[in-house]
């Protein structure tokens, strides 16, 4: 399959190609050329299909031109070896819980999978040169992706981070691991993080001194393997409920961002997944919302709040979703609705749940609750997502409970480790004088 640039001026690239660049060359994101339907048997068969099963055959609609089905189901396979269960909240509200993997955070599944593509990839270039991996982050893309490929032979991960503006457990989970994971501190934002990435990939001197792949949501491996678990959702939805026409009462609430982790449900509702409607759940940052409010989009600095993962003021697949719906507004604004909360809020729904429910959430995960809780209409099924353990914000969390939370051990090993990071100030010029420094 060929992939197009959302910004129309690129050549069309193999999915090779799309995968180890990243970002097209004018600067514009990459797109499947089409969509396909997979076969309505599928969905027949779903209530009795693990997750693995599920997310080769919808791997192989996505990739299986390019990926020989052994080694794709390998891949597949290893990457998603971990639980992600979907749980009762109470009455037609439910959570996916994302935050089994081995960084307790739903881009486990996007970077591990990502990580493997790239290495069978690279292995088919026989270049002899080392990918290296560019990667912004406002949290749990630092860590998913830092760990997803440490010690991957013949790949550099650089993963640049707001200075400030993660939280400490976040933090140590990618800038404590050494080997060939360089965690650079920038002293700004995750928007200039993420335009420094950008930059990096049109910059044609550094382009030719050295081989640069993104792992953030812009790298079409990184965010299409997300659509796995919505049809696993589905599937157990089906199975708890028992009710063969829920894909038609069924609305999915994502805690949005970078907008990667609900533009790919939206394709996979283009291969076939049934879905009512969408709900982008945001905290202050939002750009988002007020788009689907008004039909103006109108990028901002973002700002800091308790749900730090999604502090994006300019969400890179928002062009994605463009494409999806032919840029008419009334198109995606019909589809998908936004909601944004404040701290305060936020803070509130995690004690509140809490005390009423058992249920403990992570803010983000709580900002899908209000938004699914505010918008949900009677005979529908609500579906949202939680996105990390709420470990992971341990002050956050115990300063809205009022009670301390244990750190599970998978956090824990973390916590004695030596941080290395470097500190760049928040410059291209910086950020390329240091790559070139390296010699990698």
């Amino acid at each position: 399959m060929k992939y197009y640039s959302t910004n129309g001026n690129a050549p069309m690239a193999s999915l090779k190609d799309a995968v180890i660049k990243g970002l097209a060359p004018d600067g514009g994101l990459y797109m499947p050329e089409r969509i396909s339907l997979i076969p309505k048997a599928f969905f027949n068969n779903l209530k009795g299909m693990t997750f693995q099963e599920i997310a080769y055959v919808v791997a192989n609609t996505l990739f299986g031109e390019d990926v020989e089905s052994d080694r794709l189901k390998a891949i597949v396979y290893d990457a998603l070896n971990f639980p992600i269960p979907l749980k009762k909240v109470e009455d037609n509200i439910y959570v996916l819980e994302l935050f089994h993997g081995p960084t307790l955070a739903f881009k486990d599944v996007g970077a591990r999978f990502m990580a493997r593509l790239l290495g069978y990839f690279n292995e088919k270039e026989q270049d002899g040169k080392s990918v290296n991996v560019l990667v912004a982050t406002s949290g749990d893309t630092g860590s998913a992706v830092a760990n997803g490929f440490l010690n991957v032979p013949g790949v550099n991960v650089f993963v640049l981070y707001p200075k400030g503006k993660v939280s400490r457990l976040q933090e140590m989970q990618f800038a404590t691991l050494g080997a060939n994971i360089h965690p650079l501190e920038i002293d700004g934002t995750f928007d200039d993080c993420q335009a420094m990435v950008k930059s990096a990939f049109v910059d044609e001197d550094l382009n030719e001194k050295m081989k640069l792949t993104s792992a953030n949501s812009i790298n079409p491996a990184r965010f299409l393997p997300q659509m796995f678990y919505y049809f696993w959702a589905y599937a157990q939805l089906l199975q708890l409920t028992q009710d063969e026409n829920v894909g038609d009462k069924l609305v999915f609430c994502v805690p949005s961002g970078n907008l990667g982790n609900i533009c790919s449900a939206l394709i996979g509702t283009k291969m076939g997944l049934p879905v009512k409607r969408f709900v982008a759940a945001n905290n202050r940052n939002r750009v988002f919302t007020d788009y689907l409010l008004t039909g103006t989009y109108s990028p901002k600095a973002s700002v800091l709040t308790v749900a730090n993962a999604m502090d994006v003021g300019a969400p890179s697949n928002f062009a994605r979703i463009l494409e999806l719906y032919g840029k008419d507004y009334e198109a995606v604004s019909g589809n998908i609705s936004g909601y944004s909360y404040d701290d305060g809020e936020i803070l509130s729904v995690i004690d509140r749940l809490y005390r009423e429910n058992g249920y403990l959430l992570d803010p983000h995960g709580a900002t899908g609750y209000l938004a699914l809780k505010e918008s949900l209409k009677d005979g529908e099924i609500g579906v949202f997502l939680e996105t990390a353990h709420p470990a992971k914000f341990k002050e956050t969390v115990e300063s809205s409970i009022k009670e301390t939370i244990e750190i599970p051990e998978t956090l824990q090993k973390f916590i004695s480790r030596q941080k290395q990071s470097v500190k760049l100030p928040a410059t291209f010029s910086a950020l390329k004088k240091y790559l070139l420094s390296t010699n990698l």
